[in-house]
């Protein structure tokens, strides 16, 4: 199927550092706010954004997306599909070559995919489809299958998190839900562990032995990423006035994610370009634990419904001026071939708070305390923690606030331990709109007990997305689509919280940014 693309105050002078002796000229060095730390380097582990970004420097993937989400060939050369769909042979790009100077084989593949297919959803159905997966040569891929997957290109191209990393098999053979001890991908730039500053920074180099593909045009994670930058440099700046001044003197040139009480102030500067990369923008969802309780009672998750307003929590997030933000939010993202209004009047109905807090203790909840995990360096993270919160105790639940940074939520969310015991019961976060298009690439329904943190259950929600994989036309999946969310508004694997367009800032030297979220191939000095 096709998806359709969709404080100001008195900032003092900061200054960031100035670069070493041995580095390049300004004109060949990028400078980049990243929306949050970068705790998590392993892209298969952790669904975090700013990882997810951060691996596309690194790592190159077999397919790419382009602009109109459709799945393009990357690293592979191209594919034939025999045996009525049931055998697909992939043939890889000659030249490649991983960041250690070996070649790219078809076996580092072939080790790759089955570790992204043990964490990611996609992946899972895929591999649950896949009889055979074997590499008869070093640049031949064979998938072998039980059933026609035509959505194999797509699975293996996904911007969506997580993404079909490639590296090498020796790595690859890491145990998914273990972070890999070491970054060697094939894509356009290497991490530079030893430039690391936890927190603080983190540093790429252009990759000489990268092989751009020889046609087209770049478009987003397809096409030939041509690099103009010898250098990227990530710097953590958690301070929203001293990231804004910093971009408005020329130390950095872009940053990724403004809060939206700076934007007006932004775009005002002549020297900066403020847009909106990605139509699809972010949603808000909040997030229950289900594993133990009292969220592991599906009572109380739906009680929840009738309580939510999510106006409230997009205006703290996306400020009251209604044009940036939307509520009316369902399960799939606005805008695109699956939203519907299905199901909808659980959260468009009067809101009645009397009621969530007697529906909550009907169902079992007995006053325990409740940890409430919530972001204060990501200011649109930290203003939907802050109204979680509230509405949290309004609603009858005595809250323990851990307010904390975004890298340490990233980390604590995946414990399945008891909250007493270092685990959690509830956050608030922005999930990218793109990733809520479709079932196979939603994180968070993925429902079948083990994936993205939460760990949700539903086998129905699970039977409906293989039928959604295996539907027959773009019609037939939005049917299931409609059905998928009414089975959401029963077992409640999240809370939709509406949808924001957060736009991107970045000096006018600069060309080439694409759409989508940030990539740092195209980008230019102009």
């Amino acid at each position: 199927m096709k998806r359709r693309s969709f404080l100001a105050s008195v900032l003092a002078a900061t200054t960031i550092g100035a670069p070493s002796l041995a580095a390049p000229s300004k004109s060949r060095v990028l400078k980049f706010i990243p929306q949050a730390d970068l705790a998590v380097l392993d892209p298969i582990w952790t669904t975090a954004y700013v990882t997810r970004n951060h691996a596309y420097l690194v790592f190159d993937t077999l397919y790419g997306w382009d602009a109109r989400f459709e799945a393009k060939p990357q690293m592979v050369e191209g594919h034939t599909v025999e045996n009525d769909g049931k055998e697909w042979r992939l043939t890889l790009r000659r030249g490649l070559r991983f960041h250690d100077g070996e070649p790219v084989l078809a076996s580092d593949c072939v080790a790759s995919i089955l570790r992204w297919g043990k964490r990611d959803n996609y992946g899972r159905m895929l591999m649950a489809a896949t009889e055979d997966l074997s590499a008869p040569d070093d640049r031949t891929l064979i998938f072998r299958l039980r059933e026609p997957f035509p959505q194999l290109p797509d699975a293996l191209g996904k911007a969506t998190n997580n993404m079909a990393a490639i590296m090498p098999a020796r790595l690859a053979a890491t145990d998914p839900f273990r972070q890999v001890p070491e970054l060697i991908g094939s894509g356009p730039f290497r991490f530079k562990a030893d430039e690391r500053v936890a927190g603080a920074q983190y540093v790429y180099e252009r990759f000489a032995d990268y092989v751009p593909r020889p046609e087209g045009s770049p478009n987003w994670t397809a096409g030939p990423k041509i690099v103009n930058f010898d250098r990227v440099e990530w710097h953590v700046l958690p301070d929203a006035a001293t990231a804004a001044s910093a971009l408005r003197l020329g130390e950095m040139d872009w940053w990724e994610l403004p809060p939206p009480d700076l934007v007006t102030m932004l775009r005002a500067d002549r020297a900066l370009k403020v847009e909106v990369q990605d139509p699809t923008g972010f949603v808000g969802i909040f997030r229950m634990n289900h594993l133990n309780p009292p969220f592991d009672n599906p009572a109380i998750r739906r009680a929840l419904l009738g309580g939510i307003d999510q106006s409230e929590f997009m205006e703290a997030a996306g400020g009251t001026d209604p044009s940036g933000w939307k509520d009316g939010v369902g399960f799939f993202c606005p805008g695109t071939p699956m939203a519907s209004d299905v199901g909808m009047e659980v959260l468009s109905a009067p809101r009645d708070l009397l009621k969530v807090k007697e529906a909550v203790k009907a169902a079992g909840y007995g006053g325990e305390k409740i940890v409430l995990l919530g972001a204060t360096d990501v200011p649109i993270l930290k203003a939907i923690a802050d109204v979680t919160a509230d509405f949290m105790q309004r609603a009858g639940f005595n809250i323990d606030y851990v307010a904390t940074d975004w890298g340490t939520v990233v980390q604590r969310r995946t414990r399945k331990d008891p909250a007493d015991k270092g685990g959690w019961h509830l956050y608030s976060n922005f999930t990218g709109g793109m990733d809520q298009t479709t079932p196979t690439t939603h994180t968070n329904l993925w429902a079948g007990g083990n994936a993205a943190p939460g760990w949700p259950r539903s086998p129905r929600i699970e039977e409906l997305s293989a039928d959604w994989v295996r539907a027959p036309d773009q019609g037939a999946q939005t049917r299931i689509a409609q059905d998928i969310q009414r089975q959401a508004f029963i077992d409640v694997p999240y809370i939709p919280l509406g949808q924001i367009a957060q736009p991107t800032a970045y000096r006018r030297d600069l060309a080439g940014v694409m759409p989508g979220f940030a990539v740092f191939w195209n980008v230019k000095r102009a």
